[in-house]
């Protein structure tokens, strides 16, 4: 048995990385990296998302890489008003939301959107734990 500590980084196949990397730099606030060989992704916290351009595959890629087949979930610290008014303000159209879900550690509310290759993107916001009533004395 292995045991698996976090996710290091996911790829992303991209029609048009330029493309890509503005939406996920200028919309959800992540930076732009850049590697050796002109290759880019984009950082968050301690994760990256490569950007693969599907006119030019990294080897070894996945079996079937093509552009708009992901569903990402990210989590964000801002109140969901505050993340639809800023989608609102960048022209980003919201599918759904808000809506109820759950993440890996608990409910969350959650906006969709879509990516400019199509991919689902969830953000989502952990919902504040339950106040417990003070007992009576």
């Amino acid at each position: 048995m292995i045991n698996i500590d976090r996710v290091d980084h996911l790829v992303l196949t991209v029609a048009d990385v330029d493309r890509a990397a503005d939406f996920y730099e200028n919309v959800l606030g992540m930076s732009q990296v850049s590697f050796p060989g002109d290759r880019r992704a984009v950082s968050f916290g301690a994760q990256t998302i490569k950007l693969h351009a599907a006119s030019e595959l990294v080897e070894p890629t996945a079996t079937h890489p093509v552009p708009g087949s992901a569903n990402l979930c990210f989590i964000t610290p801002n109140p969901i008003s505050e993340v639809q008014e800023h989608l609102r303000a960048s022209d980003v159209r919201i599918e759904e939301g808000p809506v109820s879900r759950t993440g890996a550690e608990g409910p969350i509310t959650s906006l969709y959107v879509r990516d400019p290759d199509g991919n689902l993107i969830e953000i989502g916001r952990y919902d504040e734990p339950e106040q417990e009533p003070a007992p009576a004395d």
